[in-house]
Parts: structure tokens; C-alpha cells; sequence
């Protein structure tokens, strides 16, 4: 039988998802966690991975047990088993073609920047206290809309086989101090988001011009981008899968997750 898992973490300690030799991985803490209780090796597969220190508000797995599993139970004993800075939601079975990464449909991204010191942001959020031109960053993320190349956002030597996804969502928010780009995609390339924004900032700050983003999109260039933002800012916020599979959980997340 395949179930699925749904939790969050925060990626502070973690040296990204996937699993790597030498370093501590979100994907082998469930491992252990799931193989321990099950009494049987267990092999998570997840919706996606993510860098070092990047968050999941909300993030998917699947895993395949012989026998039928009471999950409130296994839920239950997940969540005193592993750390604080992983937290499992929702453990439910889905069907045997059903899988996390690529029966999603989409995936949302936040990128939260404080402009403001405060300790409570200090591993979750970039500092960035330079003023920012909010409306000429939206005009910006407008152009990302729709079906493209994104190769220019895109961290070199990756072996995909197209770099081309679709962007439905782009835009930022200000909320006091702090400052959040949504971003929603059908998929996304390694470093994509962390690229982007750093390219919006070059917008906002009045260095780069608007069209400069369509000119960066059509180099198809790394180097013509921005750079980087920091990791600890990026949080995968949704993951949406067909409506057979969204039926069998309640999409509920913490307070102030």
C-alpha cells in the first residue's frame, strides 16, 4: 500500500530534502523516523527538494508499506519521535499510481524579506533594509507570467531536460516591515526563486529597468541575472495535487507557520 505524508519543516539545521553523504537531511531524518516505528527499511520519496536552509511550510511524501496502517497512530508517534524543527500533519493512503513529485500539479514558493532588524526573523527571513520600489518589482514579476525558458534563472550544470515551466503567480506583498513574493509554477529548476528575487531587488532598487527582465529571459543566460538571495528566506508554502488526492486531507496549516 502507498500513503502519503504531509509535513512542514524548518530547514535552519538541515542540509536541504535529499539525502547526501556526510550531512544531515530532512528526507533521512523521515527515513530513520518511518523505518524505526515500521520496523522495516523505508524510502520516502518527496514532492521536490530543497537547498540548505530552505524552509517547507508545507511539503509531500510517499512511502510503501505490505500491511494497512492505523495513521493516526503513525502520525502521532512521528511527530514525538522526531526533532521540533519537523512537524507531519497529515499520513494517508492514496492510490498505487499516486505519486508526490509527479502527480503535482503545482507548487508554491514565499520569499520573505524583513527590512527591519528583529530577532524573530533573524533564520527566517533576508535583511534588507534598502528602500525598494514595490510597484516597479511587481511590473517586473508580470513579465515571468506564462509559458518560458527560464534557463537564465536556472543554477548551472543541471541535468533537466527542459528548462521550460509556467509561472500562474508572481507578485509582492508588504506587510509592516516584511516583505513576501509569492510565486506559483507548474515546476521550478534548481535555484529558481532564490535567482528571481534576487533579480527583482535589482528592479526594485532602481538598477535594472523593467524591460531588463525580458532581456534577461531571452539571454537564457545565468550570468545575466541577479544574484542569489540567501536560502533562509525561501519557504515552499503549497504543493496542489488532482482533486482525488487533495479529497483525502483538509489543507490546514499551524498558526504562524
Amino acid at each position: 500500500m502507498r500513503y502519503f505524508l504531509r509535513f512542514g519543516y524548518n530547514g535552519t539545521n538541515f542540509h536541504g530534502w535529499q539525502i547526501q553523504p556526510n550531512a544531515i537531511t530532512v528526507q533521512e531524518r523521515i527515513n530513520q523516523a518511518l523505518s524505526l516505528l515500521l520496523r522495516q527499511t523505508i524510502n520516502v520519496m518527496g514532492a521536490g527538494r530543497t537547498d540548505t536552509g530552505v524552509h517547507a511550510k508545507e511539503m509531500f511524501a510517499h512511502f510503501e508499506v505490505e500491511s494497512e496502517l492505523n495513521t493516526a497512530d503513525l502520525k502521532y508517534k512521528l511527530n514525538r519521535f522526531l526533532e521540533d524543527s519537523i512537524a507531519v500533519y497529515d499520513c494517508f493512503p492514496v492510490g498505487d499510481e499516486d505519486h508526490a513529485r509527479f502527480s503535482a500539479l503545482s507548487r508554491k514558493y514565499e520569499y520573505r524579506i524583513s527590512q527591519e532588524k528583529t530577532p524573530f526573523l533573524t533564520e527566517t527571513a533576508y535583511l534588507f533594509k534598502r528602500p525598494l520600489d514595490l510597484n516597479a518589482m511587481n511590473k517586473a514579476a508580470e513579465r515571468l507570467l506564462g509559458t518560458k525558458d527560464f534557463s537564465c534563472f536556472s543554477k548551472s550544470g543541471t541535468q533537466t531536460k527542459t528548462n521550460i515551466c509556467t509561472i500562474t503567480q508572481a507578485f509582492w506583498k508588504k506587510n509592516n516591515e516584511v516583505l513576501t513574493f509569492t510565486i506559483t509554477a507548474d515546476r521550478f529548476l534548481r535555484n529558481m526563486v532564490r535567482a528571481i528575487t534576487g533579480t527583482l531587488l535589482k528592479v526594485g532598487l532602481g538598477e535594472w529597468r523593467i524591460l531588463d527582465v525580458e532581456n534577461i529571459l531571452a539571454s537564457k543566460t545565468r550570468s545575466e541575472a541577479g544574484e542569489s538571495v540567501p536560502a533562509k528566506g525561501l519557504f515552499l508554502v503549497e504543493v496542489k495535487y488532482p482533486e482525488h488526492i487533495e479529497s483525502k486531507f483538509e489543507r490546514k496549516l499551524p498558526v504562524n507557520g
